[in-house]
């Protein structure tokens, strides 16, 4: 199922198999429709590189935080061929400034950007 132009379902269903439940569909739409914008600013493909969504026993087993935003397709950990995530992530912030992308978490890691739709401003 397309979410939007770029993203489908499938590329946020947990690492372990499971399917994004129905009651979380229209998060992870929020998520992909975001990342269309950050997409079409970077003019680069975004590859969900770790998780979207994730049951709690897959999260407590990857070392994810006991609310996090994956446990409701709330979130997506993302890369970007040739980009340094720091790299990812000051396009995220620029993007937040100018009102395109919604306010939220935003994580750097060594090879990913975790960023989330939570309505807060979150950083690590």
């Amino acid at each position: 199922m397309k979410l939007t132009q770029n993203f489908s379902l499938q590329e946020f269903n947990c690492k372990d198999g499971t399917q994004v439940p129905q009651k979380y569909i229209a998060n992870a739409t929020e998520v992909a429709q975001n990342l269309e914008i950050l997409r079409s600013f970077l003019d680069k493909p975004i590859l969900i590189s770790g998780s979207g969504y994730r049951t709690k026993s897959h999260n407590k087993k990857v070392g994810g935080a006991s609310k996090s935003q994956h446990l409701t397709a709330s979130a997506a950990d993302i890369s970007v061929t040739g980009l340094q995530p720091m790299q990812i992530a000051e396009a995220i912030e620029t993007l937040i400034d100018q009102g395109k992308m919604k306010q939220g978490g935003l994580g750097v890691y060594p090879t990913f950007v975790h960023y989330d739709i939570r309505g807060t401003k979150v950083r690590w």
